[in-house]
């Protein structure tokens, strides 16, 4: 016997169906209706959801595909650009009291595509996204030192301090680091201070909080973001 592979929702879905029709055909209808809504919904949000080894998206993953597959029907601004573009997984990070961010991995070799559109997406999805800041990272794999002897190389990019950088780099945008500074604490803790260029402070700086959460989040690390002081 072949294992089922149907999505628990969609099964759960036809069973109301099933009972909707023992209570009267306006009712099977109207649940009808809503069924086949989300149904399609599901498999129009997966167009745009690629997750690896054939894992099952989240809920949450599967808002987030959606929002951009409505984007891409609905914007002209953003269609053609998201036509070819889709994400690994979407999460939410907890920032501050009830705050959240919505962080986005999209594949590596679309990261270019992502930052041709990031100012007009991020302000987009944020509009969907009420009240939660929006952020896109490129999906980057850590490789282990090789073993002693081993013929083996591993490249930079691979490293956990390559990956880290990078990752800053992507949070910031569309800002560019400009500096770095790390601070030493009394109970030999360290603390980073990250340096952001001003002239991207309108499309940043509300989102400074978020940028130390998040990066939190993914690397373990503390960092404080700040802009230059520049003389007057």
């Amino acid at each position: 016997m072949t294992k089922s592979t149907a999505n628990p929702r969609v099964l759960s879905a036809l069973t109301l169906l099933l009972a909707a029709d023992l209570c009267g055909a306006s009712i099977f209808e109207e649940i009808e209706f809503c069924v086949l809504s989300a149904v399609v919904k599901m498999y129009t949000s997966r167009k745009k959801i690629h997750k690896d080894k054939d894992a099952e998206p989240t809920e949450f993953e599967e808002t987030v595909g959606q929002a951009l597959f409505d984007l891409e029907n609905t914007n002209s601004e953003l269609k053609s650009e998201l036509k070819d573009l889709y994400i690994n997984s979407a999460v939410q990070v907890d920032v501050s009291g009830n705050r959240k961010a919505v962080v986005i991995h999209v594949p590596y070799r679309l990261r270019k595509g992502f930052r041709k559109i990031h100012v007009r997406l991020v302000r987009e999805l944020e509009k969907k996204f009420s009240g939660k800041d929006v952020i896109v990272i490129a999906t980057r794999r850590i490789v282990r030192p090789p073993k002693k002897g081993s013929a083996v190389q591993r490249p930079r990019s691979r490293t956990l301090t390559a990956v880290h950088e990078a990752i800053l780099e992507d949070l910031v945008l569309p800002a560019e680091i400009v500096g770095k500074r790390t601070r030493y604490r009394v109970d030999g803790s360290k603390i980073m201070k990250v340096f952001l260029d001003p002239k991207e402070r309108n499309n940043t700086e509300y989102k400074l909080e978020t940028f130390a959460a998040v990066y939190r989040k993914l690397s373990g690390k503390d960092v404080v973001f700040e802009y230059p002081i520049t003389e007057a």
